[in-house]
C-alpha cells in the first residue's frame, strides 16, 4: 500500500510529499512529488539531507545504497560532499559495501574534501591495496586538499605495509609541518611505521618526543625492541613504564615468549599476579600457555585452564588452538582430546593441533580417524596444515599406504599442491620404512628444489638403514643447504661413525670448527610440583646434583640387572676410553632429569620430560628399563615427537 504524506513549512512557504510503503521501517523519498512554492533551499536541503543521512546510516546492501544515491542525484546533491560523502563511506569502508562504486562516485565530484579522500584510504587499507592509497594521498596533495589528524594514520599504515622506508619518512616531515606533531595518533603510528622498518633508534626519537606517551605508545615500542630480539631493552622500557595496562605485561610475556626465555615469562607473570591489579585475559593466558607449552610445565598449563573456565574468557578459535596444543606439548594427549571434543565449534586451527598431536605422540591411527571426521562431520574443508599434519602422523606410525592415499586426495580431492612440508613427510615416511629408492625417486620428481629438510629426512634414514654411500651422497648437499646448522654436521658424522670411517667423522669435525658451526647444548627439562627444572649433561649447577648423581648410579645398576648395556653409538665418537665413554652416557640430561623426578615425586606417578635434541638410542633403551623397573611411565618429548615409555617398552615401538 502506498500512501501520500504531507509536510509543509507556512513560514518558509515549503511544501512536498513523500511517498511511504505502508510496512517498511524507513521512508522513501522520491524528487518527483517534492513540490516548493517560494522554496527556499537552505530549510528544504536540510530537512531533506537529514532524513536521506538516516536512511544511510540504516543501509545494509549496496541495493539499498543504489536506491538513496539516486534519490541524492534527483534532489540536485550530486555535488554536495556532505551527502556524496556518506555514500562513498558506505561503498569504501563497510563490509557490504563496493569500493570500485566508490571510486566511481569519487570521480564525478567536482571538489572532494579532506573526510572524502580520509574515508577512500581506509577502504584502500581494508582490501590490502597500500600502492594505491599512497597514490591518493598524492594526489590529495596535488589537489591542494588540505590533511587533517585523521589523514595521517592510514597513510602511515600504508608505507608500513609496502615498506616503503623513504616515503614514510616523507610522511613523517609533512606531520610536522602541517602542526600535527603533538597529535598521538599520528605518533604512535610513526612509532609502529619505525617498528616495522626496523628502525628502532627512530622509533625511540619520536617516542621520547612525544609531550605525553600512552598505553599504545610504551606497548608499541616494548613490542619493537622484542621483535628485533632486544629482549633487555624491552624489559627496561617495560620497567620505566609509569602506569602498566594488561596490553603491556602481556606484551613483555610475549616478548619473552617469543624469545624462548620461559623462565622469565613465568617470573613476570608471577610478579603481575602479586601486583593484584590485573586479572588473566584471554591475550596473557595465550601468552603463558605457549611459555608452559616452551617447558613441558603441564601443571602451569592445567592452571591457566583452569582459571579461563572459572573467569569466564572467551575461548576463541586462537585460544582454543593455543590450550589444545599445550595439552598435545606438554604429554597430555588425551586431556588434548577432551578438551577438543568440549569446543562448541571447531575452527581449522583446532583440527590442525589435534591432528598434529595425534602425529607427534605417534597416534597414526588416530589421526587417521580424526581426519576422517573431520571429512565427514565437519563443515569446515582441510587445509595446507592439515594435510602436513596427517602425512606427519603417517610418518611417525609407519603407515606407508596411507601416506600415499592422503598424499593423492590432497591433490586429486581437495584441489592443494603439495608443498615443501609435504614432500618432507612423504620422504620421511618412506625412509623409515626402508624404501629408499623411493623416497630418493620422489625428490628427483619434486617440482621444486628440496630444501635441508627434505634431505635431512633422507640422512637420517640412511643413518637408521646403514646406507653409507647414499647417506653421505645427500648428508654433504643438505649441510651445503644449511652450513651452519651443527645437526647436519652430527648426522654426516653419525653415518661415517657407523661405518667405522674414522677419517671422515674428524674431517667433518674440522669443517665444523672451521666454519665455527657450534653443536647445540643438549638440556631436558622437568616439572616437580608446579617448579620446572633444567639438566645438561653432566652439569652440577641443580642444588640437589649430589643426591641426583648417587640416584643415577643407583638407577644405572638396577636396569643393568634386567639387561642394560650401553650404546656406545650414542656418545662422542672422539672418546675411546670405555670408563670416559661410559660416564659420558650415564650423565646425559634426560637420565640426570628421570633420576630426579625418581626422587621428588610419589610412586606411581607418570614423569614428563623435554627435551630439546632428539633422545639417544642409548637414552632410549635405558627409559624403556627404568620404566619397566621402577613401574613408572616416563613420558619424553623430544625435538621431533614424544616417547612414552611403560612396561618396558616405547609408544614408538623403536620406530625413530
Amino acid at each position: 500500500m502506498i500512501r501520500f504524506v504531507f509536510l509543509s513549512s507556512y513560514n518558509h512557504r515549503v511544501v512536498f510529499a513523500s511517498l511511504i510503503v505502508v510496512g517498511c521501517s524507513k521512508p522513501v523519498f522520491f524528487a518527483s512529488v517534492l513540490k516548493r512554492v517560494n522554496p527556499r533551499p537552505d530549510a528544504v536541503g536540510c530537512l531533506v539531507q537529514l532524513k536521506i543521512h538516516q536512511g544511510l546510516e540504516s543501509c545494509s546492501t549496496m541495493e539499498n545504497l543504489k536506491q538513496y544515491h539516486s534519490q541524492i542525484i534527483r534532489l540536485g546533491l550530486s555535488d554536495d560532499n556532505n551527502a556524496m560523502g556518506r555514500v562513498i563511506k558506505f561503498c569504501a569502508i563497510s563490509t557490504h559495501g563496493d569500493l570500485g562504486y566508490a571510486l566511481k562516485v569519487f570521480s564525478t565530484l567536482p571538489q572532494p574534501d579532506t573526510f572524502i579522500y580520509n574515508t577512500i584510504f581506509r577502504g584502500y587499507l581494508q582490501v590490502h591495496l597500500p600502492k594505491d592509497c599512497i597514490s591518493f594521498y598524492l594526489q590529495m596533495l596535488h589537489t591542494s586538499v588540505p590533511p587533517n589528524k585523521f589523514t595521517f594514520p592510514p597513510v602511515i599504515r600504508a608505507f608500513t605495509f609496502d615498506n616503503a622506508v623513504e616515503q614514510g619518512r616523507q610522511v613523517h616531515a609533512q606531520i610536522l609541518k602541517f602542526g600535527y606533531h603533538l597529535d598521538s595518533f599520528s605518533q604512535n603510528n610513526l612509532i609502529h611505521m619505525y617498528v616495522s622498518f626496523k628502525r628502532l633508534e627512530e622509533a625511540r626519537m619520536v617516542f621520547d618526543k612525544m609531550p605525553q606517551q600512552n598505553d599504545v605508545s610504551w606497548t608499541t615500542l616494548i613490542s619493537g625492541y622484542s621483535q628485533s630480539g632486544y629482549i633487555e631493552d624491552a624489559r627496561k622500557l617495560f620497567d620505566l613504564m609509569p602506569e602498566k595496562n594488561p596490553a603491556s605485561w602481556n606484551a613483555m610475556i610475549a616478548a619473552y615468549v617469543q624469545s624462548n626465555c620461559f623462565h622469565e615469562a613465568f617470573l613476570l607473570f608471577d610478579q603481575m599476579q602479586r601486583s593484584n591489579r590485573f586479572k588473566l585475559d584471554k591475550f596473557i593466558a595465550a601468552s603463558m600457555l605457549s611459555a608452559c607449552t616452551g617447558l613441558g610445565a603441564l601443571k602451569q598449563g592445567e592452571w591457566i585452564h583452569d582459571n579461563i573456565k572459572k573467569t569466564g574468557i572467551e575461548v576463541d578459535p586462537k585460544l582454543a588452538a593455543t590450550i589444545i596444543d599445550m595439552y598435545c606439548k606438554c604429554g597430555s594427549v588425551e586431556k588434548a582430546f577432551e578438551t577438543f571434543n568440549e569446543l562448541p565449534s571447531k575452527g581449522i586451527s583446532s583440527w590442525n593441533c589435534m591432528i598434529g598431536g595425534f602425529a607427534m605422540h605417534g597416534k597414526g591411527e588416530e589421526a587417521d580417524e580424526l581426519f576422517k571426521r573431520m571429512e565427514n562431520e565437519s563443515k569446515t574443508p582441510p587445509d595446507y596444515i592439515t594435510f602436513v599434519n596427517l602425512l606427519s602422523a603417517c610418518a611417525h606410525s609407519g603407515l606407508v599406504k596411507e601416506g600415499h592415499y592422503y598424499f593423492q586426495r590432497m591433490v586429486e580431492v581437495h584441489s592443494i599442491s603439495p608443498g615443501m612440508e609435504h614432500y618432507g613427510c612423504m620422504v620421511d615416511l618412506l625412509g623409515r620404512a626402508g624404501m629408499l629408492n623411493e623416497a630418493m625417486k620422489l625428490i628427483n620428481a619434486m617440482p621444486m628444489d628440496p630444501d635441508a629438510r627434505v634431505m635431512g629426512a633422507l640422512v637420517g634414514a640412511c643413518k637408521i638403514h646403514g646406507n653409507t654411500e647414499l647417506g653421505e651422497k645427500i648428508g654433504k648437499k643438505a649441510i651445503e643447504l644449511e652450513p651452519y646448522n651443527s645437526g647436519r654436521y652430527v648426522l654426516l658424522a653419525n653415518i661415517y661413525a657407523r661405518a667405522s670411517k674414522w677419517e671422515d667423522v674428524a674431517n667433518v669435525r674440522k669443517l665444523m670448527n672451521d666454519r665455527g658451526v657450534k653443536k647445540s647444548r643438549g638440556f631436558s627439562l622437568i616439572e616437580i610440583g608446579g617448579v620446572v627444572n633444567e639438566f645438561v649433561a653432566g652439569g652440577r649447577s641443580h642444588p640437589d646434583s649430589q643426591e641426583i648423581y648417587a640416584k643415577v648410579k643407583e638407577m644405572l645398576a638396577c636396569i643393568r640387572s634386567i639387561g642394560y648395556a650401553p650404546e656406545a653409538e650414542s656418545v662422542s665418537h672422539d672418546i675411546s676410553e670405555e670408563e670416559e665413554m661410559e660416564k659420558a652416557l650415564f650423565y646425559h640430561s634426560e637420565k640426570l632429569a628421570i633420576a630426579f623426578g625418581l626422587l621428588k615425586s610419589k610412586a606411581g606417578e607418570t614423569l614428563r620430560i623435554t627435551k630439546n635434541l632428539r633422545v639417544c638410542k642409548d637414552c632410549h633403551e635405558a627409559s624403556k628399563l627404568i620404566s619397566k623397573y621402577f613401574g613408572r611411565e616416563i613420558i619424553v618429548r623430544d625435538r621431533s615427537r614424544f616417547h612414552h615409555f611403560k612396561q618396558g617398552v616405547c609408544s614408538c615401538n623403536d620406530y625413530w
